[in-house]
């Protein structure tokens, strides 16, 4: 159905009816499938958007976006570290490669790997939503792709916990593991 004609259906459709958040009006308002509310992800991406939009505007010199490149994702990635609550040891600390220091240290909060690797993906997606070409997105650089793989393995060395990629189980696996177990 087009948007923008008006429609012929009967006065009272089957569509769900909220209250009209003007008290003032005696008409119900319809709730569309087009109206409805973002999705979790989808207001978080919007949000890393802007984010990201607002550090561009406050860069010294202020950045364009057609002009951005993975070197400013870098930076970007870098400026977010001071709100991070993730602990990394420093490879000189007592407590590096422990993950539950029995103590305090004096080493720094940043962002954590996963944190990082989601935003990436979130602003990623951004991108090529607001028209821009995927060969060309700067999220997707190859030194941003390094970064994160550095930040993964220093991360996983400082807290004594290794990240290793799960395999897919095939499907003989699966049947194998389903309760009948022989004696």
């Amino acid at each position: 159905m087009d948007i923008s004609t008006p429609s012929t259906a009967p006065k009272y459709s089957s569509s769900p009816i909220m209250m009209n958040p003007n008290p003032n009006s005696a008409a119900p308002t319809t709730v569309s499938a087009i109206s409805s509310t973002p999705s979790r992800y989808e207001n978080q991406k919007r949000r890393d958007w802007n984010t990201f939009c607002q550090y561009l505007r406050n860069h010294k010199p202020p950045l364009s976006f057609p002009r951005c490149n993975g070197t400013h994702v870098l930076e970007f990635l870098c400026y977010l570290d001071q709100f991070g609550k993730t602990k990394v040891h420093h490879q000189t600390c007592q407590f590096f490669g422990h993950p539950k220091p029995p103590a305090l240290c004096p080493c720094p909060l940043r962002q954590a790997w996963g944190s990082l690797d989601a935003l990436i993906g979130r602003l990623r997606a951004a991108y090529e939503a607001h028209g821009g070409k995927p060969e060309e997105n700067p999220f997707g650089a190859r030194a941003v792709r390094i970064y994160l793989r550095e930040v993964r393995d220093f991360q996983a060395k400082s807290r004594g916990v290794s990240y290793t990629k799960k395999r897919k189980r095939t499907s003989k696996q699966a049947e194998g593991n389903n309760g009948t177990t022989t004696s």
